[in-house]
């Protein structure tokens, strides 16, 4: 198959079975910046809702270079990855403060943005101002393994500089190009479970499909199992109808987000950190990070301990930026009041 009947191929396909996105309808450098963001290690149907309502509040990127953090991160709450927030507002200012309030679209200038890595930097180059680039991730590299038959690893960056130096190559309309190649890893060429040949535009010509080894390839990545802490979680009322929250650290896991006094251990740890307060259980609740996962005990109890401010337990949800692992204890509580 020639380049050219390549590129004619992908792209008749995506006029066919492309997904209708949110963010493909109105291309504009700053709606892509927001998707990309957003797209991080999250799914799409996740994403959808979150930056439709982001956008509504924050509908330029001069509306979001001149928010307040808070905001922002309560208007990510539930999406996780915190850090992709701050970045994604830390690069709105950058581009207000030395960008002449745009968003750039040469490389080395992007690259120098908070948080926009190689692969955002293609995302954009391509999505945003159609220009010469391949934005490769694991859905383009497994594409690339299957239709060279390539025993590669999608985490080495050689494989990665092949997949990008194919597709490069067969390039045309860059923005279509590069979305077209993430359906058809998300819709045909899937990761887990026998790919969709039938419904491939390169059934005929992908060498893996010819071997009748499409899973073969590409390598499988090992699966990492999250190690697991037990922590213990107090729900600390005032008796006035507040609780007890307070910031977390700036750096680190949920760096700057709200928090419920917890302890990394049993009920012992807790009464160290609130000495006085007789804690009473309320039961169970499991969150997983990327990286670690939280089997959490969680308690309620009445009381005042130092270094916490007191909310409006009706608003809290509003008021603070208060990421899901802690937000779900409280339907604990909601059936404690019952």
């Amino acid at each position: 198959m020639g380049m050219n009947d390549f590129s004619k191929a992908l792209l008749e396909w995506y006029g066919l079975h492309g997904r209708d996105l949110p963010w493909r309808h109105d291309p504009s450098p700053y709606h892509v910046l927001v998707s990309e963001f957003m797209l991080q290690q999250t799914r799409v149907e996740t994403v959808i809702p979150y930056y439709e309502r982001f956008l509504v509040r924050f509908p330029t990127l001069e509306s979001l270079g001149r928010s307040e953090e808070d905001e922002v991160l309560r208007y990510w709450q539930g999406l996780g990855y915190y850090s992709r927030a701050r970045n994604l507002r830390k690069t709105a200012q950058e581009c207000l403060k030395t960008k002449q309030g745009c968003l750039p679209f040469d490389a080395e200038e992007l690259s120098s943005l908070p948080g926009v890595g190689p692969y955002m930097r293609e995302a954009i180059r391509a999505f945003a101002f159609d220009l010469p680039a391949v934005p490769i991730d694991g859905n383009l590299i497994r594409v690339y393994a299957r239709l060279q038959a390539k025993a590669v690893s999608p985490n080495e960056p050689k494989a990665k500089k092949a997949a990008y130096d194919y597709f490069m190559e067969r390039l045309d309309s860059p923005r279509d190009f590069g979305q077209a190649l993430m359906d058809l890893g998300e819709l045909v060429c899937l990761p887990n479970g026998a790919p969709k040949c039938d419904a491939c535009p390169f059934g005929f010509c992908c060498k893996a499909h010819q071997k009748n080894h499409e899973t073969a390839f590409p390598l499988k990545k090992a699966k990492k199992t999250s190690p697991a802490e037990k922590r213990s979680v107090l729900l600390l009322l005032d008796g006035q109808g507040n609780i007890a929250v307070r910031k977390r650290p700036a750096h680190g896991l949920l760096a700057s987000m709200d928090e419920f006094p917890n302890v990394l251990g049993s009920q012992k740890e807790l009464n160290l950190l609130a000495p006085g307060i007789e804690p009473r259980y309320l039961g169970k609740k499991t969150h997983v990070f990327s990286h670690v996962k939280w089997n959490m005990d969680v308690y309620t109890g009445t009381g005042v301990v130092p270094d916490y401010d007191y909310m409006p337990l009706s608003k809290l949800k509003e008021k603070a930026a208060l990421p899901t692992a802690f937000a779900k204890l409280l339907t604990l509580l909601d059936a404690d009041a019952r």
